[in-house]
């Protein structure tokens, strides 16, 4: 079969919001884009597509207070004191294997802060809109602003303008392999169409495919066997199939970020919503199928726990844990708003029958919610910031915050697993978003943005994800057509 050849300047694999950010910002610079990416026009832009978009910031001009530091606090496990006193001399200077580090280094990291604001205000000269509207969170730790219309926004007014402006986008077409030239410099992309292979031919490349949580064997591979009780948040993570990871790595990439570890959060395994997060837990109990505790529901402000709460749930057995509530959550001022399943919850008159349609031990689960309720202490509720309501010493995990009985019928119950939004692990990338090989050098040609970037470490930094995939995508679009 004959392969058809298309040459360019830049191609983009990708169609998310870091795919969208490059290829603009390589077009405006005065190349020739074109943007390959596996979905149909109607399915485009990957879990970009699904988000609600937060961003830490405080407004278009003013990351959060917190961002470098808690980037910084996640940048790896237990570095060597080597590796971080070598990141306080010039950039040039460090030695190979630290420019190479799979950790979050402080390069990175002030480049997403400083290049934040610049980015947001080029997104708004091409029309998207930002507010300070309320999200799902009740009650919070940090600053947020969100794009009016979430990520689909974005993704719609970036192809737009993009195709409007000349740059083309080639759809159902997936990246198969890195193609290089006679000195070794990556030159393109080979690819499959619904009518064959195809190559593209480029100066630069840009890989902004996204992560790996859409695939299995990876998942099962770097994650271990719990990751089959885990699924992406939304239909565009099933998109997410790491190939672009995998090329990278085969072009002799170094690993960057933390490929055991992703970006969990609590969904509902029944719905079929994007993103049916269910974040009141922390005003009842969890329990796990054999109907115990295994938590502090409620450690602090539920955006900045919600987190490590799931990968709890993930540790259960069958992957999958109930939120226990009473007819008291009605105290809790608009608390559906963050409970995004379309499915209703388990309503029961008593425990036992609670337990029964949960398919729950009755007895264990019985004697677990009199326990809790006789260690509640009964003190003031404040349902909108930690309240410092606990339990006494007699419970085992304890409750730090929203300690009330469970006593007041109805009583209901949400299924929660732990959802996979989006994988940690992918490839080094500098803060001119060229993508690095083992020794810290750059791979000629090859650039990485988005999810394709390994980034995060231990706990997510909420809300910094798509300020990620925006930040760097412009800065890999100004490097691969030779900008700033």
């Amino acid at each position: 079969m004959q392969i058809e050849q298309i040459e360019t300047d830049v191609v983009v694999v990708g169609c998310g919001i870091a795919g969208l950010c490059a290829a603009v910002t390589a077009l405006e610079a005065g190349a020739r884009v074109v943007v390959l990416e596996r979905s149909n026009r109607e399915e485009r832009g990957g879990n970009s597509r699904w988000t609600e978009a937060n961003l830490r910031m405080k407004s278009v001009e003013d990351v959060a207070d917190d961002l470098e530091e808690h980037l910084a606090e996640n940048a790896g496990c237990h570095l060597p004191p080597e590796v971080i006193q070598a990141t306080t001399q010039a950039y040039q200077d460090w030695p190979s294997h630290v420019k190479a580090h799979a950790f979050t280094d402080p390069e990175l990291i002030t480049t997403l802060a400083d290049g934040s604001p610049d980015a947001l205000q080029w997104l708004e000269n091409i029309g998207v809109k930002f507010s300070e509207m309320p999200g799902y969170f009740l009650t919070t730790s940090t600053s947020r602003i969100v794009p009016i219309g979430g990520g689909l926004a974005i993704i719609d007014s970036l192809a737009e303008y993009f195709e409007c402006k000349g740059g083309r986008i080639m759809y159902q077409t997936t990246a198969k392999d890195l193609t290089r030239d006679a000195c070794g410099r990556i030159n393109g992309i080979l690819a499959t169409t619904d009518a064959g292979p195809l190559r593209v031919t480029a100066k630069s490349t840009i890989l902004a495919s996204g992560g790996f949580q859409g695939n299995p064997e990876m998942l099962a591979r770097y994650i271990g066997p719990q990751a089959r009780y885990t699924r992406p948040v939304a239909r565009g993570g099933y998109y997410d199939r790491g190939e672009g990871i995998v090329m990278g790595l085969t072009a002799g990439a170094a690993a960057g970020g933390d490929f055991t570890r992703f970006h969990a959060e609590p969904i509902d395994p029944r719905s079929d919503e994007p993103e049916p997060i269910v974040l009141v837990f922390n005003y009842g109990i969890m329990v796990n199928r054999d109907a115990r505790r295994f938590t502090n529901e409620a450690p602090g402000s539920v955006d900045a726990t919600y987190e490590a709460i799931s990968r709890q749930i993930f540790e259960q057995p069958d992957g999958i844990a109930y939120a226990i509530l009473d007819s008291s959550i009605d105290d809790v001022p608009n608390w559906k708003r963050s409970v995004r399943t379309d499915q209703p919850p388990v309503q029961a008159n008593t425990i036992a029958e609670l337990a029964s349609k949960l398919d729950l031990d009755v007895a264990t689960l019985e004697e677990t919610v009199a326990a809790y309720n006789r260690s509640c202490t009964g003190t003031t509720f404040d349902p909108l910031q930690p309240d410092g309501l606990a339990t006494d010493n007699s419970l085992q995990p304890a409750k730090s915050n929203w300690a009330r009985p469970i006593e007041k019928g109805p009583f209901l119950a949400y299924p929660i697993i732990c959802g996979n939004c989006f994988t940690f692990g992918g490839l080094k990338v500098s803060k001119e978003a060229r993508v690095v090989d083992g020794d810290g050098r750059p791979v000629p040609g090859l650039y990485g943005a988005g999810e394709v970037m390994g980034f995060y470490h231990g706990v997510y930094t909420g809300a910094s994800s798509v300020l990620r995939s925006i930040v760097f995508g412009r800065i890999a679009g100004h490097s691969a057509t030779g900008g700033p």
